[in-house]
């Protein structure tokens, strides 16, 4: 008599038959640290996209900076609204070159578990206290194997961490899919940044230099859809990711006429001395009050043995920007004052 497959299983058997044969297959997943019994239903890269969907991680990203702090408006960006569009570029991608949505998707969703509130300057804030130092892609990694899930983890396949832990430029993700998603940050940062920087009056479409634009575009539109094209003609049927050099050129000096013109332009980042401060004294006080740390992280401590100084990185690194602001009233400001 024939097995019965359930649903997993015969999605596993139709990634075969329609995807790449340089995808990244469910059912050859290298598997997680603790094994489980498998799902009946989803391939292990869809359940980790569902434990990151899930997780609480996830939900502060709305709450947390992404360039522009505490913007007047509804329509900026937020960390939250940035891995969306990481995940909506990465997937579409990925879709185009028949490799794994599902893994895409995860390690997009994923990527920035660990930033910082108030965005870069809190994480260079952090960086600069923290012994060891302080990079937002290796606290993602922490907060999946280690802070979720009361100090469990959430346990995800290797092919995902590995894809979150290098997705910044220095170093390379071990499949297309990782890829995919370390260029589509970029390339999502990079114009979503300058929609808000015009959107805040910081630069005008006109500023943008017109060398860039003739071979991008002349819209957010129109430079998102050449980016996205280039990348899936160039790397159909072959094993890796990339863009033609002229495009690459031009989208490597559109991003840094932003770090010019936009992240390090007074009047988008006039506040962030103050978020620094404020990290910053924070750590401190931490450091000096462990006993006022939450239950969670005082545990990390007394049963796992991780260093004070960590876990007090941990707990900062973990707060949305409101978050750090009301802790910081509550724990420096005395409360006669706060009526002024």
């Amino acid at each position: 008599m024939d097995k019965i497959l359930n649903t997993r299983q015969k999605l596993e058997i139709r990634e075969h038959e329609i995807l790449s044969p340089y995808a990244a297959f469910s059912d050859m997943s290298q598997g997680r640290d603790v094994e489980e019994e498998q799902c009946d239903i989803r391939p292990v890269y869809q359940r980790d996209r569902d434990r990151i969907l899930h997780s609480k991680a996830f939900r502060r990203l709305k709450h947390k900076t992404q360039v522009f702090l505490a913007p007047e408006g509804d329509h900026y960006r937020t960390r939250l609204t940035h891995t969306l569009e990481v995940s909506q570029i990465a997937r579409t991608i990925a879709k185009a070159l028949r490799l794994n949505e599902d893994l895409t998707e995860a390690i997009a969703l994923g990527h920035d578990l660990g930033h910082t509130p108030f965005g870069h300057a809190g994480e260079r804030a952090l960086n600069d206290v923290c012994p060891g130092g302080f990079k937002h892609y290796l606290q993602s990694i922490r907060v999946v194997e280690l802070l979720e899930n009361h100090g469990k983890g959430l346990n995800l396949t290797k092919e995902v961490r590995d894809g979150i832990r290098n997705h910044q430029m220095s170093t390379i993700p071990s499949t297309l899919e990782g890829k995919i998603v370390k260029l589509s940050d970029k390339i999502a940062y990079i114009h979503h940044d300058t929609d808000d920087a015009i959107r805040g009056g910081i630069i005008r479409e006109e500023d943008i230099p017109k060398e860039y634009k003739d071979v991008l575009g002349y819209s957010l539109v129109e430079r998102l859809n050449t980016v996205i094209h280039d990348i899936i003609n160039c790397s159909e049927g072959k094993n890796d990711i990339f863009m033609s050099p002229e495009i690459e050129k031009a989208m490597l000096s559109l991003r840094e006429f932003m770090f010019s013109s936009v992240y390090t332009n007074k009047k988008a980042k006039g506040q962030e001395e103050q978020a620094v401060i404020l990290v910053q004294q924070l750590f401190e006080y931490y450091q000096k009050h462990l006993e006022l740390l939450p239950k969670e992280y005082y545990v990390l401590m007394e049963q796992l043995n991780e260093p004070p100084h960590q876990v007090v990185c941990d707990y900062i690194a973990g707060m949305t920007d409101r978050y750090a602001v009301a802790k910081f009233k509550e724990l420096m400001i005395p409360s006669a004052w706060s009526i002024y």
